[in-house]
């Protein structure tokens, strides 16, 4: 078996085997009470901002800061957890136009805002606050519940 480790183009969005990596951003109201939540066009579900890696993006958490700026408008915002990961969810993306099924390996991190204000941009459906303990009624991916309850304990 193939492990994403060995894999020379682990980041590049065209490496299809096993699959390869994203990045996205969870981000915590100013009281800590809610998370920044799109609405996913494709997918047509409430997830956090994030996406493929590109060429420019140094680190994982570059691209995370990138998806963030391009998706929601927000680019002042402070990194939570020390800085580090606050989850990582492996998922399958099925076979589309010319992509076959492959997997995203999706690295998380953790930001705060220091206020509400954002500006969701076209390329998500809709952008909104949710709050923590309100997450499982909006329908919230089964992973954005999980990771919500690893950032109810930041």
């Amino acid at each position: 078996m193939l492990m994403l480790s060995e894999s020379a183009g682990a980041w590049e969005r065209s490496h299809f085997v096993p699959g390869h990596f994203t990045a996205s951003a969870f981000v915590l109201d100013p009281e800590r009470e809610a998370v920044l939540l799109i609405h996913h066009k494709k997918l047509g579900i409430w997830v956090q901002p994030g996406g493929h890696i590109e060429p420019s993006d140094d680190t994982l958490l570059a691209a995370a800061r990138r998806e963030l700026t391009e998706e929601v408008g927000l680019s002042e915002v402070a990194l939570l957890n020390g800085g580090g990961i606050v989850d990582v969810d492996i998922h399958v993306i099925p076979a589309r136009k010319l992509e076959p099924a492959h997997e995203h390996f999706d690295v998380r991190f953790a930001f705060g805002a220091s206020s509400h204000a954002f500006a969701a941009s076209a390329e998500v459906a809709d952008a909104r606050w949710v709050r923590l303990d309100e997450l499982a009624s909006i329908g919230g991916d089964a992973s954005v519940l999980r990771a919500a309850s690893r950032l109810a304990r930041l």
